[in-house]
């Protein structure tokens, strides 16, 4: 049985809210610099620490379908960051293609690890100083490090534009606290999501590269093009002014 059928009636509606409520704040982020022919650019992190190895799988499986809906939006450019083990942090060259993220995402093994948001999101300021990052979306379920630290690069990375999408898998209140501010101070927005739901990450992550791509209004269309949760967007918006 999957994992959503064993929920209570009130535990489906309330998880249903939380996504809901995720998606009001994406369309209400500050909107990319308009880009004519550049595309949008974003960073995916992933803590890759060993608790993660499911939903990395899950990432590897939905990744593609990112690169479709923004395609006739100019497209969009990803790039993956990750951590695990011993003070391991990569990020991979910038892609605009499925595949060549596919590759980079297959080729990697979790490890166990501490959590290195602080270095996630110094990386993230360093990246939009060279060419504007227009949002950095995280997956992790736990914190382990000085929330002070971690407030400060957020609030750097409020100033320089960047909004940071944080999903949480689980329901460890501390990183819930961490990663709530962090999506506050950046004008990003938090969300938790299922570990059992495929269907969850898959709409989380397909909203905010359309909002990377091409801002509010595309993610309006998108809404009510593909329907689910995007469509209960476009309502809260007042039907996609």
């Amino acid at each position: 049985m999957p994992a959503d059928d064993k929920k209570l009636p009130q535990e489906r509606a309330a998880t249903d809210k939380a996504v809901a409520d995720f998606l009001g704040k994406v369309a209400a982020a500050p909107k990319p610099m308009p880009s004519g022919a550049v595309r949008g650019r974003l960073i995916i992190a992933l803590d890759a620490t060993a608790s993660r190895e499911p939903t990395w799988h899950r990432a590897c499986q939905i990744q593609a379908e990112m690169f479709e809906v923004t395609a006739s939006l100019g497209g969009l450019e990803v790039q993956l960051a990750y951590y695990r083990g011993f003070g391991e942090f990569e990020a991979t060259a910038w892609v605009a293609d499925a595949r060549g993220l596919a590759r980079q995402m297959t080729g990697v093994a979790c490890l166990a690890g501490n959590t290195q948001i602080l270095r996630v999101l110094r990386h993230a300021l360093a990246e939009t100083a060279r060419r504007k990052v227009n949002a950095l979306v995280f997956v992790g379920d736990c914190m382990e490090e000085d929330v002070d630290r971690l407030c400060q690069a957020a609030g750097e990375l409020g100033l320089k534009g960047v909004p940071c999408f944080m999903f949480q898998e689980g329901g460890d209140p501390i990183a819930r606290q961490a990663f709530q501010q962090i999506a506050r101070l950046t004008g990003g927005a938090w969300c938790p999501f299922d570990a059992g739901s495929a269907d969850q990450l898959r709409d989380l992550l397909r909203a905010v590269a359309v909002f990377a791509a091409g801002g509010r209004a595309a993610l309006v269309d998108h809404g009510k093009r593909r329907g689910g949760l995007a469509l209960r967007l476009t309502h809260q918006m007042g039907g996609g002014r």
